[in-house]
């Protein structure tokens, strides 16, 4: 496998262009899944994007090879990393991870006090979310909203 350098930034107004395709690999991966990440319309992960709440990553020819972005709640107390996918072409180039990474900087960096969450069904994220520290919680542990 040849070795990618992916540039991994806080999107912005400027990657909305993405968010069709973005929005698109969310709903086929989790219809092929079976389970996983909800669906999300263009304009909501546009909506991230304008408000500096998403990451993504982009390859040096500037194609979207990954996307996260982070929801708060309960006044800043809670945030989730949600919405992590990568896009076919580029996984096992340790995107997701590295998206994920990003994702919790940017969540530590907004929201200093808060607890950071990863909600997923995917054992591959899971361990990803180990390897960056993430402790395993379960649902009756979580805020109610």
């Amino acid at each position: 496998m040849e070795e990618i350098t992916f540039q991994i930034v806080v999107a912005e107004s400027s990657h909305k262009e993405y968010a069709s395709q973005i929005a698109t690999e969310m709903e086929n991966s989790a219809k092929a899944r079976g389970t996983g990440i909800a669906k999300r319309s263009p304009s909501y992960l546009e909506a991230k994007m304008e408000e500096g709440k998403a990451v993504i990553a982009l390859t040096p020819e500037g194609k979207w090879a990954g996307f996260c972005y982070i929801e708060a709640w309960g006044h800043g107390k809670f945030v989730a990393n949600s919405g992590l996918i990568v896009n076919p072409s580029y996984r096992q180039y340790g995107v997701a991870k590295a998206v994920k990474a990003k994702a919790f900087e940017l969540s530590r960096s907004r929201y200093p006090e808060a607890k950071i969450i990863g909600i997923t069904t995917s054992l591959a994220v899971m361990k990803i979310n180990s390897d960056l520290g993430y402790e395993p919680t379960t649902f009756s542990e979580l805020p109610v909203d």
